[in-house]
């Protein structure tokens, strides 16, 4: 499948971000770094290793800072020479690393919820078939597997149920006999993992005012359109400061599940 024919993908990178405080008091969480790149930065390219390049930034707090790191993005990002004088130019060295992106940036307001930030990019929408994440986690999700299982299920939505690593360590008690303990195990059940992907028709389970993960999901399984695309790999959010240390420090162990290009 040509990149030409990949859906768009919504990311929503509008939030004020208040549990990571810290960090967000400065800048919008999606340009909060892992490595000196922001996660925006890392979620894009998991999703362009896989041919989705077409995305469209659902903007709202520090907005501005979204848009000013991508029109300096080659500067900040490749080597380059460049010639003072009345005719300034500037030489790039080498190629870059992003090929084919197409970013649109779309201011949705300060204060709106996830679901109606989404319902005013309609326009900026194309084709039958979109995806949507959020601007603050990542997975080594295969998003072809996801998007080919979405098309095979005929509904109006998929979401991506992941098994999240305990913040605690669990203990396995015989009496008053500790017989293992398991450090920070994976849990049973399945949470959402924010990677979704809809029909055009699940708009119109959208207004200006909707909380996506409330009201619309909940009709939409109500209705069966929902469907959930089981991944038992790697997925983290950053929702917190104590996260975003966990995230550089994997970083500089080397320890980047997430990185799949």
């Amino acid at each position: 499948m040509s990149s030409a024919r990949h859906p768009r993908v919504v990311i929503l990178c509008g939030g004020i971000g208040t549990r990571l405080r810290e960090e967000t008091e400065f800048r919008p969480k999606p340009l909060v770094d892992i490595g000196g790149r922001p996660i925006l930065w890392h979620i894009m390219k998991i999703f362009a290793h896989y041919g989705f390049t077409s995305f469209v930034l659902c903007l709202g707090y520090k907005g501005a800072m979204i848009k000013e790191y991508f029109l300096n993005y080659e500067h900040m990002a490749r080597d380059f020479t460049l010639h003072l004088g009345p005719e300034r130019q500037v030489d790039y060295h080498g190629l870059s690393e992003e090929k084919d992106w197409t970013i649109t940036f779309a201011d949705t307001g300060l204060y709106t919820n996830t679901g109606g930030r989404i319902k005013r990019i309609e326009q900026h929408l194309e084709g039958d078939d979109f995806l949507v994440t959020y601007g603050d986690g990542v997975a080594d999700i295969d998003i072809r597997d996801l998007y080919r299982f979405h098309r095979a299920q005929g509904k109006l939505a998929t979401l991506t149920g992941v098994h999240p690593l305990s913040r605690f360590g669990v203990l396995e008690a015989d009496g008053t006999s500790v017989r293992r303990f398991r450090e920070k195990p994976r849990l049973d059940g399945l949470v959402s993992g924010g990677f979704f992907v809809f029909r055009r028709g699940a708009l119109d389970f959208l207004d200006d005012n909707s909380v996506l993960e409330q009201e619309p999901l909940v009709q939409l399984a109500e209705e069966g359109q929902l469907a959930v695309y089981e991944h038992h790999g790697f997925w983290k959010s950053m929702d917190t400061y104590r996260d975003f240390l966990d995230f550089n420090q994997m970083w500089e162990r080397h320890e980047r599940p997430w990185q799949v290009w």
